[in-house]
């Protein structure tokens, strides 16, 4: 096992918590390799889409579709930036730290700060992570923000040139960052690049291998439930990346304004990959970035069907164009019908009931989002019928 140590601090004595350090200029080994030298230099591709949404490569953008004030963090400047920020969004999660952070000292690719952003938990995560891994750098919120909020902040602290997201349930395999770097480097079109995503406690059945979009309006987990047989083990295209593990160019998600905090949580990820889509960039899928998912440990049933049929309703009205809107109309319409029959059917189900109160919730919310819209339309890159076609039937 790799351990991780800042300033060539001597690893400590067995039976004592490891150690996570801040970045602090490691390994130069990857940077210099011409591998690595897409992300980081001049690339083609990249500059294309920063001149046309008005940014430098690498550099915040002056405005975004959703400005938020910067949080005050301390700001922190190493001499050379991390290739990675692996931002970890907590509530309540310290159970699962002591695992997440091996995995996370286990990676072959070392050039990372790891952000553990707590949204206001009460169970010490705080004060375990800051004993036990002071090389973490820990923002805790007063308040509790929401996953979107919450993520949005980290990411404002965030000292990567790329940031990742990634669940506190989770634990991924030794070559997972090197996995994600390396296809963010061959794909300089691309702007998230999605992990594989299998349970924790039954490794060879898959949660997914990223979002795909259907063109009622719909999100679908690729491959979700599905028994790992190497179906899903070549790299392509999708439309997004599930927001529990994934990376992101940090220069297009300070451009889209990072994740829509009205969404709270649930959906904010195949929001932002629409509106990436839109402006023109790609979703990859690296089979090779595998990571064991918990799963149940994200969220209750009951809150999750709540707010999955409120964004969706959101997702639609800010980002399908308006002549893919009108052509696919009645297939949306009777995806939505189908949901509140079947949650009528089965009204005695406390999850079916929050999944109903949320579409209701998202046709009350219209019009702030339709507001939104206005912005996002402005900032496409492409066409609809090749959007429609990243899109499936």
């Amino acid at each position: 096992m790799t351990e991780i140590r800042a300033n060539g601090k001597p690893p400590r004595k067995p039976g004592k918590p490891i150690e996570i350090p801040l970045h602090a200029s490691r390994s130069n080994a990857v940077t210099q390799d011409e591998t690595y030298g897409a992300l980081r230099d001049d690339n083609r591709v990249v500059m294309r889409h920063s001149i046309a949404l008005n940014i430098d490569s690498f550099i915040p953008a002056s405005e975004a579709f959703n400005p938020r004030p910067v949080r005050d963090y301390p700001a922190l400047q190493p001499a050379t930036p991390p290739f990675f920020s692996v931002i970890i969004p907590n509530f309540n999660g310290q159970r699962h730290l002591a695992g997440l952070f091996a995995s996370l000292e286990r990676q072959t690719f070392t050039d990372f700060e790891v952000i553990l952003a707590d949204d206001a938990s009460s169970d010490g995560s705080v004060a375990y992570a800051e004993d036990a891994y002071p090389g973490v750098r820990v923002l805790a919120n007063r308040h509790n923000l929401g996953f979107a909020a919450n993520a949005n902040a980290a990411v404002d602290a965030a000292l990567g040139r790329a940031i990742v997201l990634l669940n506190n349930d989770t634990e991924p395999e030794p070559d997972w960052l090197a996995e994600l770097a390396k296809t963010l480097c061959q794909h300089p079109e691309a702007a998230i690049v999605a992990s594989k995503l299998l349970l924790y406690d039954k490794r060879d059945r898959l949660h997914t291998t990223g979002d795909l979009l259907g063109r009622d309006g719909i999100p679908r987990n690729r491959g979700v439930w599905e028994e790992d047989r190497g179906q899903f083990d070549s790299q392509t295209e999708i439309f997004g990346g599930c927001g529990g593990a994934m990376a992101i160019r940090k220069d297009v998600w300070q451009a889209l304004g990072g994740f829509d905090e009205d969404f709270w949580m649930y959906l904010e990820d195949v929001d932002f990959a629409f509106r990436a889509q839109l402006a023109g960039w790609k979703a990859v899928y690296a089979p090779g970035a595998r990571v064991y998912h918990k799963l149940s440990s994200s969220g209750g049933d009951d809150l999750s069907s709540f707010y999955v049929g409120r964004n969706t309703i959101w997702t639609i009205a800010k980002n399908m164009p308006s002549s893919l809107l009108l052509r696919h109309l009645p297939e949306i319409v009777a995806a939505q019908l189908n949901i509140a029959i079947d949650a009528l059917r089965n009204w005695r189900g406390t999850a079916a009931r929050a999944r109903l109160r949320g579409q209701l919730a998202g046709l009350a919310g219209l019009p702030s989002q339709l507001r939104k819209r206005q912005q996002i339309q402005r900032q496409r890159m492409i066409g609809d019928s090749e959007l429609e076609q990243r899109l499936i039937a």
